[in-house]
């Protein structure tokens, strides 16, 4: 379902107007709203006449020195992630209660190694890991997460913090916790004397500078129809779809290798160039690429279904020419009972030297469609159903070559407290599908 325009808040106070009786969903939006209106983010209303910061004038001496009063029953905890028992409680609490599907039929399946990988990057801080707990038990009930970032809004660098995995036992969702989680994350990093946030969401909050579709490219599409996932058209048969899918068992990149350590030097360069195509990016370090794209030698050395992130390399005489990655994620499904799990690969981030100060895209859409049709044929080798990307970065011009379909879900990107005009998200704001002519300006993949 797409996000509805910026009209919708209006109407709904229209509605209370008009004495009108609003759905529970509504009543949601509209306590979401009247906490976003206290908040410095951009309104839905507001005309962007200049980028940059929102609220400037604060120092880390004008933060409160300790958090806001919780909850009767219970309290505020900081989750320690280097106590495997701890990192066991996060994972549980994610595991049983965060992102379904609209239909409950799906549910993300995060593991512990996932968690490690994804918030504890170089420079990660430990109190930007904000728990709930019960007070009488000590069960976490609710956590939000933030890991320092280095952003970079078209010519400005911004020193930021993303913030993730938002989650509220659902017993609780009716205690308007997320604003709380949301107004301590934000103290601890202001008193760092961090003042942006990037962070994401399918609703539609005041007000995305940036909105991406998902797309997804069966590799079992047996499977995926089996539990729901995918359907069958009318007047196509399953041995059509099947063939319609099918891949070649191996790659076809001359040079196409695993990524490792000692190719960061030349992956990070080749990177920050790619980058410079986009409007929304993240700035790494050495460490960090080596973190975000070959993690450590003993995840590499894991089962394939277990890894959490794989790179590939291509290597021409010596020097790296492109790379391409994509993160392990698998789904939960909840209503089959034959099928417990779907194997699902994202799209993370790939660069071409193709790529590099050529206006002409035509290359490159044909470097690509190679490139991450063999990222394609390695998801499929190592037993993926799915493989999923985001109509960001350069995907628009791979998508429907190697036969990627829409997805139903978006994914708004938000900046806190920072005004930025509008960036393509790779699909056409009106019709939804693929924009091929003024593609996407957003570089970052966030997990």
């Amino acid at each position: 379902m797409a996000p509805p325009d910026e009209k919708t808040i209006e109407n709904l106070l229209k509605k209370l107007a008009m004495g009108e009786e609003l759905t529970e969903k509504q009543r949601k939006d509209m306590k979401d709203y009247k906490f976003w209106k206290t908040q410095p983010v951009s309104k839905f209303d507001e005309k962007i006449d200049k980028e940059g910061p929102i609220d400037s004038l604060k120092t880390p001496a004008d933060i409160p020195d300790e958090p806001s009063a919780m909850l009767k029953d219970f309290e505020w905890v900081t989750i320690d992630l280097e106590k495997e028992d701890e990192m066991n409680q996060v994972h549980q609490l994610l595991h049983d209660h965060y992102v379904e599907d609209q239909d409950a039929s799906f549910r993300f399946a995060y593991t512990a190694n996932f968690f490690k990988w994804a918030l504890q990057p170089p420079g990660w801080k430990k109190e930007y890991y904000v728990g709930v707990r019960v007070k009488a038990t000590g069960k976490l009930v609710a956590f939000i997460s933030g890991i320092p970032s280095l952003l970079r809004v078209r010519e400005n660098k911004v020193p930021s913090v993303e913030i993730n995995f938002l989650c509220i036992h659902k017993k609780l969702r009716s205690k308007r916790l997320a604003p709380v989680l949301i107004r301590e994350i934000t103290r601890r990093v202001n008193k760092n004397d961090v003042w942006q946030a990037l962070f994401t969401s399918g609703a539609v909050l005041p007000t995305p500078v940036s909105t991406c579709r998902y797309t997804h490219r069966p590799l079992n599409w047996e499977k995926l129809y089996e539990v729901g996932f995918s359907s069958l058209p009318a007047g196509v048969s399953k041995s059509q779809m099947l063939a319609k899918y099918v891949l070649p068992s191996a790659t076809k990149t001359p040079g196409l290798r695993k990524m490792v350590p000692e190719d960061a030097d030349q992956v990070l360069d080749l990177y920050e160039k790619f980058q410079k195509r986009y409007d929304l990016v993240l700035e790494f370090t050495k460490e960090e690429i080596i973190h975000w794209l070959y993690w450590s030698d003993e995840q590499n050395s894991l089962e394939d279904q277990d890894k959490v992130i794989v790179t590939y390399v291509v290597e021409e005489d010596g020097k790296i020419t492109d790379f391409f990655s994509f993160y392990i994620l698998p789904f939960t499904t909840l209503t089959n009972s034959e099928t417990d799990q779907l194997n699902v690969a994202y799209l993370f981030y790939y660069a071409s030297k193709v790529g590099l100060g050529d206006s002409d895209d035509t290359k490159l859409a044909k470097r690509l469609n190679s490139l991450i049709g063999d990222a394609l044929i390695v998801a499929k080798n190592m037993k993926m159903d799915v493989f999923n990307a985001l109509t960001s970065q350069d995907n628009v011009l791979f998508l429907k070559d190697l036969k990627f379909g829409n997805g139903d879900a978006f994914l708004n990107f938000y900046l806190f407290n920072y005004k930025a005009f509008p960036i393509n998200g790779g699909m056409d704001n009106e019709t939804k599908e693929l924009d091929l002519v003024n593609k996407s300006g957003v570089g970052v993949v966030m997990l």
